[in-house]
């Protein structure tokens, strides 16, 4: 993409909807490359959006319910008519609502998503591993329990096991105390007991029982693409996990990553994505699996993840991909970063000493040298002094979390 077409007119209003990392640094991407201030609508007044200036921030308690949001949506575009709005979902349940109402939105407004049909069924990991195995995507090996097994049943692999709900966003909405993103468990009897906690408060859907892929965080990948209104897949970007949070609710999340570049894994990808014309952000949580060598996903984010700046760092603003696509309805051409960087959300003394390979801490360390690293949430134009406090008590708290978790 040229840079003479990246400010034309602005016509056009980012709606953003959510609250975390991932909506800032899609806000941050907008403001970087096109001097505009997204709406974002998200559920609490807190938070890395809260008070920011990049951004027209607002809370609405209710915006993650059907009928609140689809309001939300008409009303801002009926105050907008003159301009296109272009709907961007940051959280699984926003990006659900947005695909399911798409045949509800009025004319001005751009849902660059995938029908809610195939959506329900790649956030679905049992329905998600289906297509793995016909497209030839290497997934762990998997076992799939449902309530009306019980304790009837028998794993075709030993401990560890890691187990995770089928359906995430079904799984929320069943809090109970002992509740996890992930579990991982050593014994069978354990297993049992993470099945009856779940089902107790009220999950029915499928639960996935799965072999552990040895190795810490440094063996985790993540893979964030671009595929346009035609299905086509116009950018790629694989990132290097180096360090994941290990909180009960933020387990997986993202801390550190650096950018590399793998066409093998990639392409299995691209031909996935293609094959089943997906359009939009999609973003796979990988895993290398030592033993055999090869890279298994565990899942599919009908998004740009929470991680999302480390590609917009390298010079692929996320953003622009939208705008050409949506806005302008410019050709795209196909881009696989290759440029190393180095991405975190924590502070530098947190991820030294928790990474503990050598030659990656050397990596960092030149990377930052070089200028070459990020951590979006800290952005010139927008140090107001309220939101420099928020960043330093949410800074210091990785201290207390890495130590306590880890």
């Amino acid at each position: 993409m040229k840079e003479s077409i990246i400010r034309q007119d602005k016509n056009f209003i980012p709606l953003l909807f959510a609250g975390d990392i991932n909506v800032y640094s899609m806000a941050r991407a907008f403001h970087e490359m096109y001097g505009i201030k997204p709406y974002v609508y998200g559920k609490y007044p807190t938070g890395y959006c809260y008070q920011s200036k990049i951004m027209h921030y607002r809370a609405v308690k209710d915006i993650d319910k059907q009928d609140t949001f689809l309001d939300t949506v008409i009303k801002f575009s009926d105050q907008n008519k003159d301009k296109t709005i272009l709907l961007i979902g940051c959280g699984d349940s926003y990006v659900q609502l947005i695909s399911a109402n798409k045949d509800n939105f009025p004319k001005n407004i751009v849902a660059p998503y995938i029908d809610v049909e195939m959506m329900n069924d790649l956030i679905h990991k049992e329905k998600f591993y289906n297509l793995c195995e016909k497209a030839g995507v290497d997934y762990p090996d998997t076992f799939v329990h449902r309530k009306d097994m019980g304790r009837d049943f028998k794993l075709p692999f030993k401990g560890p096991f890691i187990i995770k709900p089928s359906n995430g966003i079904e799984y929320w909405k069943h809090p109970f105390p002992t509740q996890k993103k992930v579990y991982k468990v050593d014994r069978v009897d354990e297993v049992y007991e993470v099945l009856d906690s779940i089902y107790k408060a009220g999950y029915n859907d499928s639960i996935i029982i799965q072999d552990y892929i040895p190795g810490d965080d440094t063996y985790m990948r993540v893979l964030t693409n671009y595929s346009d209104k035609n299905g086509e897949v116009k950018l790629m970007c694989l990132g290097h996990v180096l360090l994941e949070e290990h909180t009960p609710h933020g387990i997986g999340n993202h801390a550190v990553i650096i950018t590399e570049h793998n066409k093998e894994v990639e392409d299995q990808f691209k031909n996935l994505l293609e094959e089943i014309n997906y359009i939009g952000f999609s973003n796979f949580d990988i895993k290398y699996d030592q033993r055999d060598g090869k890279y298994k996903v565990f899942e599919i984010n009908t998004r740009q993840g929470r991680s999302n700046y480390y590609v917009t760092a390298t010079g692929a603003n996320l953003a622009q991909y939208l705008v050409e696509d949506w806005i302008y309805n410019h050709p795209i051409d196909f881009r696989s970063v290759d440029k190393k960087y180095l991405w975190m959300v924590v502070p530098k003394r947190v991820a030294f000493k928790y990474i503990k390979p050598l030659e990656y801490k050397k990596q960092m360390k030149s990377l930052i040298r070089e200028g070459k690293w990020v951590n979006p949430l800290y952005y010139s134009p927008d140090y107001g002094l309220k939101r420099k406090i928020t960043l330093i008590k949410s800074q210091l708290s990785h201290f207390i979390k890495f130590k306590k978790y880890m």
